[in-house]
């Protein structure tokens, strides 16, 4: 059997695919096709591979009732992530298909061509009721892929011919490209952006999320947008203890410079298969740190779920205990209120226009009966 040595992988955020899953899938050593990695034949390293499978799937908007998100409501146009966020929540999701969360989740990717037809059929059924729709709940809008399949755009231009609310999370200066839409969408009071910045080091972000927009990059582009009129807001998300608090106050610093209105933070999360390959990037990237990174986190937990790597519940996820997590809400509330921008525990419920909103026409009917 192969084995994948403990030594990066260049421009990955996960080291390895050898995660247990909970759906079957056996545990794997190296991820996909093993010639991908020649790593495992003790030869150099080369470049994974990316692979985008297109989804055909009969519905795109999907409804949820979590209490302590603020929206029902979302689209995703991909599936897995080429970011490559070790801590991305949404790694697990790969498991449900039988592929790894770990470098399948980066390299073997799903677009949904079809999603913005889908948007439209359900939007011109009768009883339609809107509600902003959220794009980048599970991965990026603006990863990539987007480049050139422009799905993120094409329901951008659904929303804005239908006058339909839109709220947009992502990591990438790749929104610029859509900035016109925007623009356009915020004058009529129907979207609003969320970037999230992770740390101000690009060393760091580099090992942390391989694949996103420099930090630099991403304050750019909240600049930008805000001159733009686009309604933003910024998340430091995640924060990591030992790893990127460090950094929380310069990064509202630089936010309330631009003219970022409110800022959140919300704490490293390790669901399910994440624990292991956040555990893993440890090892490999802060081998001196592993052991007080991990005892923070489950400190964190200890209160609300007996000192786990992680808490599901509703609410006390977002909402950390202890030592740790209360300095951390003292710093980020001392740095906002010298910076002098709003912030909250949560992303803010932007007060969007739905008042507006038309079905659209399908195959020349105005709604679908």
């Amino acid at each position: 059997m192969f084995h994948v040595k403990h030594s990066t992988i260049k421009g990955r955020g996960a080291q390895s695919g050898a995660v247990p899953t909970r759906f079957g899938l056996a545990e794997r050593e190296v991820d996909g096709d093993w010639r991908d990695h020649v790593e495992v034949l003790d030869g150099p390293p080369v470049k994974l591979r990316t692979t985008v499978t297109e989804e055909r799937p009969k519905s795109i908007l999907t409804f949820n009732q979590s209490p302590d998100v603020p929206f029902d409501r979302s689209v995703n146009a991909y599936r897995g992530c080429e970011h490559g966020c070790v801590y991305c929540y949404a790694r697990p999701t790969h498991a449900y298909h039988d592929l790894s969360p770990g470098l399948d989740f980066e390299t073997k990717l799903f677009a949904k061509p079809d999603a913005p037809n889908l948007l439209r059929a359900t939007l011109a059924k009768r009883g339609y009721q809107p509600k902003p729709i959220a794009l980048g709940t599970n991965t990026d809008p603006y990863q990539p892929i987007e480049r050139d399949y422009r799905i993120t755009r094409q329901v951008l231009q659904l929303c804005l011919e239908t006058r339909h609310p839109v709220t947009i999370t992502t990591k990438s200066d790749r929104v610029l490209e859509d900035a016109d839409l925007l623009a356009d969408m915020a004058r009529e009071n129907l979207v609003a952006v969320a970037i999230s910045v992770t740390s101000l080091d690009p060393v760091l972000s580099g090992r942390l999320e391989p694949r996103c927009a420099a930090p630099a990059k991403r304050l750019a582009a909240l600049g930008q947008l805000v001159e733009r009129g686009v309604p933003v807001h910024c998340s430091i998300s995640p924060i990591i203890p030992a790893i990127t608090d460090e950094f929380i106050e310069g990064i509202v610093a630089e936010v309330a410079a631009l003219g970022v209105p409110s800022i959140n933070w919300i704490p490293l999360r390790l669901p399910h298969e994440v624990a292991p390959l956040f555990r893993e990037w440890l090892a490999v990237h802060y081998p001196e740190r592993a052991g007080k990174v991990m005892s923070i986190v489950r400190e964190m937990r200890a209160n609300a779920f007996g000192g786990r790597d992680n808490d599901p519940n509703f609410h006390s996820r977002f909402n950390p205990k202890g030592v740790w997590a209360d300095l951390i809400r003292a710093r980020f509330k001392l740095a906002c209120r010298r910076a002098g921008i709003g912030q909250g525990k949560e992303r803010p419920r932007f007060d969007l226009d739905c008042s507006r909103f038309r079905a659209p026409e399908v195959g020349g009917q105005l709604r679908l009966f």
